[in-house]
């Protein structure tokens, strides 16, 4: 399983309160389908920037923030995109399995003028950008991030 997805499941047990250790951490983990050792925990966990509190770890405190952490946009479409088509003035991303999603969402936080909104499946995004020439300029910008 990816970096990404286990990323999101940890956040997902911590939103339902703190968790009190890395082995509790673990075992939440492990009835997600996650089989992690300890020190691909201790990356997870700095590089989620969980703080460990009085009653355990607990989700970044950070202002503004909905709670999401997903990696830049950049490695996310290196990791998990494998084609982007044009369609007048709509992009069909194809992904590798169950990356749609947090590509999308990544894709969404982008402030990007060609960028309207994404629909994400399990496989494939939909992108709708204002115009063809908006979606030409997007499709290579994407590209350029595969490599």
């Amino acid at each position: 399983m990816n970096k990404t997805l286990r990323q999101r499941s940890i956040l997902d047990a911590l939103r339902q309160g703190p968790i009190s250790s890395q082995e509790t951490l673990q075992r939440a983990l492990r009835k997600r389908g996650f089989k992690v050792g300890q020190a691909t925990l201790s990356r997870d966990i700095r590089e989620l920037n969980l703080s460990k509190t009085g009653d355990g770890y607990a989700l970044p405190q950070a202002e503004g923030s909905a709670g999401l952490a997903l990696p830049p946009v950049s490695r996310l479409v290196r990791e998990f995109v494998l084609e982007v088509r044009t369609a007048q003035n709509q992009l069909v991303v194809k992904t590798i399995v169950g990356s749609a999603q947090p590509v999308a969402a990544a894709l969404d936080e982008t402030d990007w003028e060609e960028l309207v909104g994404t629909i994400a499946g399990d496989d494939t995004i939909l992108i709708v950008c204002p115009d063809k020439d908006a979606a030409r300029r997007l499709a290579g910008q994407i590209e350029g991030m595969m490599n």
